[in-house]
């Protein structure tokens, strides 16, 4: 189970047991289907917040992606917090059934991280990587710096993070989630061979979407 979510599963658990004894009490059939549902999330919860092991390839001078889901757009882009100039950029859709813990894509040090509050348009749709919620990450070694968004999406309310500037991050290690459908975008330089396409499926911290040509 995903780190963060006992919290939420536990609450969820003990207000389902809380209706399962009122529906018994009162025998309502209103109360009764209310409480089935209940139930219901609770079961698609447990599987929304698994959190698999994975297989991270020991390449250094590969990156790879921080998240599941499918590459829904690679194109240039102005990146405004690190690099002030136009690089490429990976965005990829986070669905309901993906798994939603979130990775580092590279070996480094944490040298940025902002958080902004916003909307929550579809994660799908570009105004979402300007105007939602999301927190912006910086890293850097001594081969290249990236920077990564966790956007959140129609359905996502909350961005754990666990990350700030000053730690040093290893590949593949977690460090957070969103809940319920989101987007990653991931701002690389424009020398970094693209290993993706659009419409691929990748997952977080075993795809490689980044190779750094060595010198």
């Amino acid at each position: 189970m995903a780190k963060g979510s006992l919290g939420f599963i536990l609450a969820l658990f003990l207000f389902s047991a809380i209706l399962t004894l009122g529906s018994y009490v009162s025998g309502k059939i209103l109360l009764i289907g209310f409480t089935a549902l209940c139930w219901l999330f609770l079961l698609f919860s447990l599987y929304f917040f698994r959190d698999p092991d994975r297989q991270i390839p020991d390449q250094e001078n590969l990156i790879v992606s921080p998240a599941d889901g499918k590459v829904i757009a690679i194109s240039e882009d102005f990146e405004p917090e690190l690099f002030g100039h136009k690089v490429n950029r990976i965005s990829i859709f986070m669905s309901v059934v993906d798994v939603h813990v979130n990775r580092i894509p590279i070996d480094g040090l944490v040298t940025h991280f902002s958080y902004y509050r916003g909307k929550f348009f579809p994660a799908f749709q570009d105004i979402a990587a300007t105007d939602n919620e999301q927190t912006v990450i910086g890293i850097e070694n001594e081969r290249c710096t990236i920077v990564f968004k966790q956007i959140a999406g129609i359905l996502a309310r909350r961005i754990v993070c666990e990350v700030r500037a000053g730690h040093r991050v290893v590949k593949g290690e977690r460090f957070g989630l969103i809940k319920f459908g989101s987007r990653i975008d991931v701002f690389l330089p424009k020398d970094i061979e693209i290993t993706v396409n659009v419409s691929d499926r990748v997952k977080g911290g075993e795809s490689v979407i980044g190779k750094i040509n060595e010198k």
